[in-house]
């Protein structure tokens, strides 16, 4: 067998299938090792392919037999797939392959996890399973029958037909492979029902492993219908098969699939309770099975032509979790929480090496454009272009969507099309969000006589890599303003800009007045406006937008650790009292109030030093967040006590956004306030919590004063036979680590006995804490870059696919003094040189090198 260097795709070079498929029938004769494949496929010539050649992707595959049209046929086989002569004519491919799910540590394909067979193949893991043309734009109807004396066999679509050791499922509509889906094992199913709009009866299972997990599927269960219900309402989208099931797998790379009628979901994104799970878990659980189920049109019914479209269901199914989570919860709280992970995260990825359009040009392993810029700034883009057409030609073009692209493989252009037919708008300057990676600036001076009040705004996108040139972008600005007062004397407006510099006038002011700028975070842009901290003091006491008030208290929190970071300085007491004026305002949601309270990150700190031109101190950026967070206590001491006691929630645990937002702002109390009494108060809450919310909070803020051994080892004692809980427990020793110690608590967790780097899970509760833990990773020593290469090392040989990202730990290496640079870069290097690297790996090791 041939083998084969990666290659570059580009998106320029797509042609359309040479060959269509109208039905697929796979059989699966399961055995851990020797996985028997039986497919029949039916092909015909596709009218508008540009050439005839008849390639079927497959990779790790033993090719037992193979046919066209019942003659037996030897195919020419190379390392990713095969090739054979066909007839210029519709034909039926057979094959049989042998696989072996049991040593598939890569979980990509068909792989075992704890005696459970099940499949990931999205983005090209079916090419894994058997020799198919495993590209997005083919799609068919399947059939398939699963054999094996395992109680439960599941797979896309409705029950054809069971019997004794077998059961067959179709699914009646067309579908590209990496939707595919089997699971196979011992499992119990916890059902419901749901009615759908039609009245069409859609019987629900999500299944588990036996054991205490089925009491751990009804909040997920809850999540579902509500997602079938909301789709309904707002996108008027029914479901469409007899049955949807959801399968809890242990080993998974990914949150969850959005296959078929077969959700796969990481255990970790469907089971919880509240022993186990905190308020943060139960959000996100709700949340990712809305996002899968939301799929089922943006992303099933209607795929992506080719994986460079990508951001085309992704992006638009993240907006629509975003609404969904709005409306079961709280809009404002939501619309900050998802600033604040765009701000630290894509924005880092913007600013860094790895930075890439929404829409990518080229790529070598598809895996590694599963990004934050994919998936959340894609998103952003949604939202602006509903920003600019409003909720009505939202809805139409929606709706248009909807009508003519059932059933299609679409594109970008598809996308903006139907905007521009619903609205009469022109989107060809908009179009440049998705080709112009980087993350635009805007610049605001402004002015004011004779009643006349003057914004100019300017914008300007940095290079990144592979593009210097960049050019005027649409983007829409929510602006308000306010009077000396606090009264809203101009309510929102959306300034549309869209050249280099463009200046905006509000005429009839009695004065000139405070702006509030970017309301609700209307687009994803760094703001360069140089407020004065009484301005900013002024927009975190009166202005009516929450999100810009919650970022006006950031921005100056942001300012003092400058300052803090610079010169030792004391903090603006303005600020301080600003927070204390804030938190006892009963009137503000303690969920807002919680996240009002919460500093910026500490690699937020260190951007903010790279973007004022000086290099960031890891050790210094720390030490300032510590000294800001206890002259926060000390300032706020007489209030928190009596905040604390107002936000105890009684009766028994429930998850809902009101109970959930007073645990966050009194566990928020009980960290400073921790700060102050060694943790007395916290050691009670250990002792007395009844939910896993708030005895991690109180096990935290023990471990961040360098106390809380005997309830760490209690923790452990408890709950070390629940994996869920335990990687808690593994992530929490690393994240609250001391900085000089952060690599030796995550080496020497890695000597656990429960310690595997088979499971995804477990291996980023421990490494992904080491990245979050700023100053411990990049602690002068260089231990964790030594650590973290060693074990990415290891575990490239397993799983490619967590090895890549977890690789992106190190994509800053370059805004840091020149030690760190060498050490980093070395270990790198590293990783780079190690002999048969993934491809998955290579891309990215070699992409952060630059």
């Amino acid at each position: 067998m041939q083998t084969a260097a990666p290659q570059k795709i580009y998106l320029k070079d797509y042609t359309p299938p040479a060959y269509l498929v109208d039905s697929v029938e796979l059989t699966f004769k399961l055995a851990p090792t020797t996985t028997r494949v039986l497919s029949r496929i039916a092909f015909r010539p596709n009218p508008d392919a540009q050439s005839r050649d008849f390639f079927l992707h497959g990779e790790q595959l033993k090719l037992i037999s193979a046919s066209i049209d019942g003659v037996s046929i030897t195919p020419e086989i190379t390392a990713t797939g095969l090739t054979h002569t066909v007839p210029n004519a519709p034909f039926v491919f057979e094959a049989e392959v042998e696989i072996s799910p049991e040593t598939n540590t890569a979980l990509e394909g068909l792989y075992m996890s704890n005696g459970m067979y099940c499949t990931q193949c999205e983005a090209e893991g079916f090419r894994k399973i058997t020799y198919y043309p495993d590209r997005p734009d083919v799609m068919s109807v399947f059939t398939v029958r699963i054999e094996s004396d395992l109680p439960v066999l599941l797979s896309n679509g409705n029950p054809a037909a069971k019997g004794d050791g077998w059961a067959e499922w179709h699914d009646p509509w067309p579908k590209p492979a990496y939707l595919f889906a089997l699971v196979g094992g011992d499992l119990v199913n916890h059902p419901d029902r749901f009615t759908t709009m039609s009245g069409k009866d859609v019987e629900l299972n999500i299944w588990v492993r036996p054991g205490d997990d089925e009491q751990k599927c009804a909040f997920g269960m809850a999540a579902l219908k509500k997602s079938m219900k909301w789709d309904e309402d707002v996108y008027g989208r029914e479901y469409d098969l007899d049955i949807f099931n959801i399968v809890a797998v242990d080993d998974f790379n990914m949150g969850a699939m959005e296959n078929k009628g077969l959700n796969i979901f990481n255990s970790s994104a469907v089971l919880a309770s509240p022993e186990t799970s905190t308020d943060a878990n139960f959000e996100r659980i709700e949340a990712i099975i809305a996002h899968e189920y939301f799929h089922n049109w943006t992303g099933n019914r209607i795929t992506c032509r080719d994986w460079f479209q990508l951001c085309l269901k992704e992006g638009l199914t993240v907006f629509r979790d975003q609404q969904f989570t709005g409306d079961m919860r709280s809009h404002a709280v939501k619309r900050i929480d998802d600033a604040v992970v765009l701000r630290a995260h894509q924005f880092r990825e913007d600013n860094g090496p790895l930075a890439h359009p929404v829409r990518p040009e080229s790529f070598v392993e598809i895996n590694n454009f599963y990004t934050v810029t994919v998936y959340e700034k894609g998103a952003e883009i949604i939202g602006m272009l509903k920003r600019l057409v409003g909720d009505d030609g939202y809805k139409k073009a929606l709706d248009l969507y909807f009508d003519r692209h059932d059933g299609d493989a679409a594109t970008i252009e598809d996308w903006l099309q139907v905007f521009e037919d619903a609205t009469g708008r022109d989107l060809s300057q908009f179009a440049k969000w998705y080709s112009q990676a980087g993350t635009p600036r805007v610049s605001i001076t402004d002015s004011y006589a004779d009643g006349t009040y003057s914004l100019t705004l300017s914008q300007h996108t940095p290079a990144t890599p592979d593009q210097d040139e960049k050019t005027p972008m649409v983007i829409p600005v929510a602006v308000g303003l306010l009077n000396d007062n606090g009264d809203e004397i101009v309510p929102t407006r959306i300034l549309e800009l869209t050249e280099a510099t463009q200046t905006f006038t509000f005429d009839g002011l009695a004065s000139k007045p405070v702006p509030s700028i970017l309301r609700g975070f209307s687009a994803p842009v760094i703001l360069e406006h140089d407020q004065t901290n009484a301005e900013r003091a002024f927009l975190l006491a009166h202005d009516t937008d929450p999100f810009n008030r919650w970022d006006a208290g950031r921005t100056l929190a942001q300012d003092v650790l400058i300052q803090m970071v610079r010169e030792d300085a004391t903090p603006d007491t303005a600020y301080l009292d600003g927070l204390l004026a804030l938190l006892r305002d009963d009137s503000l949601d303690p969920a807002f109030r919680a996240l009002a309270l919460s500093l910026p990150s500490q690699d937020d700190t260190a951007q903010a030093l790279v973007d004022a031109g000086e290099t960031p101190d890891p050790t210094a950026i720390y030490r300032a967040h510590e000294a800001l967070t206890l002259h926060i206590a000390q300032h706020l001491q007489d209030t928190l006590p009596r905040i604390y006691a107002d936000m105890m929630v009684t009766g028994p645990y429930t998850p809902d956004a009101v109970s959930a937002g007073k645990r966050s702002l009194g566990n928020r109390m009980l960290t400073l306030m921790s700060k102050l009494d060694g943790g007395k108060q916290a050691s009670q809450q250990y002792a007395t919590a009844d939910n896993m919310t708030q005895q991690l909070a109180a096990l935290a803020s023990l471990l961040k004063i360098g106390k809380g051994a005997d309830e760490l080892a209690a923790f452990e004692q408890r709950w070390h036979h629940d994996r869920l809980v335990m990687d808690k427990w593994f992530g929490l020793q690393v994240s609250c680590a001391a900085p000089e110690d952060a690599a030796k608590v995550a080496a020497k967790l890695t000597e656990h006995p429960a310690f595997t780097m088979k499971n995804p899970n477990r291996f980023r509760a421990v490494f992904g804490a080491l990245k979050g833990n700023t100053a411990g990773f990049h602690d002068p020593s260089g231990a964790s870059y030594d650590l973290l290469a060693d074990w990415l090392i290891k575990l490239d040989a397993l799983n490619p696919q967590t090895t890549a990202r977890m690789s992106t730990s190190f994509d800053t290496w370059k805004r840091y003094d020149a030690d760190r640079q060498t050490k980093m870069k070395a270990a790198l290097q590293r990783i780079a040189e190690t002999p048969n690297l993934s491809r998955d790996t290579t891309e990215m090791v070699t992409r952060i090198l630059g």
